[in-house]
């Protein structure tokens, strides 16, 4: 498989190097962790600006390669994340555009791409664990809606946004895969109620969701009724396979600043330290390669990631939680400052292997779809 870039594809990096040079240090200071509608108008004012620079459709009218390029750019560059609009750029917007009816594509894609509309995801529920095709919030159709009642839960960034990609339970009769319905539900809708949930770091970027007899118009549903758990694979395969991108880069700036700070400190005397750091540049370099295979799978496949996603997003968690860890060990006694950089990314960093689907539930998909092992009774 070749994994170099052709000329048009370095010609479009040159190209995104010139402009970032130029936008970011326009951009204004990012508002405080906490404060989430300041960071809802920062986030979406920067996806405008990708926008009109014509960059915000990278994420799904773009080659996987061109995407690849570009959070690997941006995140050098030290460019904004996503933020607030990470669900509808990277999960909900290229699930409609792969999914949605062309009345739908042209409803709530330009939308996403200017940063007008801002998403969550309505998946996770208090007694549906991770197994999620157990969920229990039901939708009966009277008429053109869909009366949706039930409760979610780490539901992100509800508290600001405009729309939800919602898994509903439309046939309770049905083996529990083939129930379940896509649905976009406005956040604005009379019945819904958002609690804010504030993480071991202190932010509250995930909420509860209560939704009671919440009418939800039939048009909003994407895919066929009871056609859901298949819409929704396709949501968690962009989760895991290209969300995470600009992480990996992410990682890879943070393991040198960790090196530099050994030296400035005194910690990198330690042999058995230096040997930790040496394995994770192996880890974040072989993880990196595995995310131009993924995508060049994609491309060779129509775009949507496959299976690869599942080894990446197991591999990946597990390599942030040792990063992090390792910070701990070259910081010393300040590992216990939270004011200190990297010690709220350790804590954030415990939930990757929860999040986007557990390290058990990729180690089943790995087992079952790739190695081809029988599935559990």
């Amino acid at each position: 498989m070749d994994l170099s870039y052709t000329e048009e594809e370095e010609a479009f990096r040159a190209g995104l190097r010139d402009w970032l040079g130029v936008a970011l240090p326009e951009l204004p200071p990012r508002p405080p962790p906490g404060d989430w509608p300041a960071r809802r108008a920062h986030d979406a004012a920067w996806q405008r600006a990708l926008y009109d620079a014509g960059y915000a459709d990278v994420h799904w009218d773009a080659s996987p390669t061109r995407r690849l390029i570009f959070l690997e750019e941006t995140e050098k560059a030290g460019a904004p994340y996503v933020g607030a609009n990470f669900v509808g750029l990277l999960h909900a917007g290229p699930t409609i555009a792969a999914e949605g009816t062309r009345d739908q594509r042209e409803r709530w894609l330009p939308p996403i791409l200017r940063g007008d509309e801002i998403w969550c995801q309505g998946f996770s529920e208090p007694d549906a664990g991770s197994d999620l095709a157990s969920l229990r919030t039901r939708a009966v159709r009277d008429g053109d809606a869909y009366v949706v009642t039930g409760a979610k839960i780490w539901t992100s960034h509800a508290e600001v946004a405009d729309w939800c990609e919602l898994l509903v339970r439309t046939d309770p009769e049905a083996p529990r895969h083939r129930g379940i319905t896509w649905l976009a539900m406005p956040m604005d809708a009379p019945g819904v109620t958002v609690r804010p949930l504030r993480t071991l770091a202190g932010s509250t970027e995930f909420a509860e969701v209560f939704l009671d007899e919440v009418r939800v118009p039939a048009a909003n549903r994407v895919g066929a009724e009871n056609d859901g758990w298949r819409v929704t694979m396709v949501t968690l395969s962009f989760e895991r396979g290209t969300a995470f991108v600009g992480e990996v880069v992410a990682c890879r700036r943070t393991l040198a600043a960790l090196a530099r700070t050994a030296r400035e400190n005194g910690r990198w005397d330690d042999t058995v330290l230096r040997r930790r750091l040496g394995r994770l540049n192996a880890e974040f370099g072989a993880l990196w390669r595995l995310t131009q295979w993924n995508v060049s799978e994609a491309e060779a496949t129509g775009g949507v990631p496959g299976t690869g996603g599942s080894v990446f997003k197991l591999r990946y968690s597990h390599a942030r939680q040792e990063l992090y860890d390792a910070a701990a060990e070259v910081l010393g006694p300040d590992a216990l400052d939270l004011s200190r950089e990297w010690n709220l990314d350790r804590l954030s960093s415990l939930s990757y292997t929860i999040a986007a689907g557990t390290s058990q539930i990729q180690r089943n998909i790995v087992a079952e779809r790739i190695l081809g092992l029988p599935k559990e009774r």
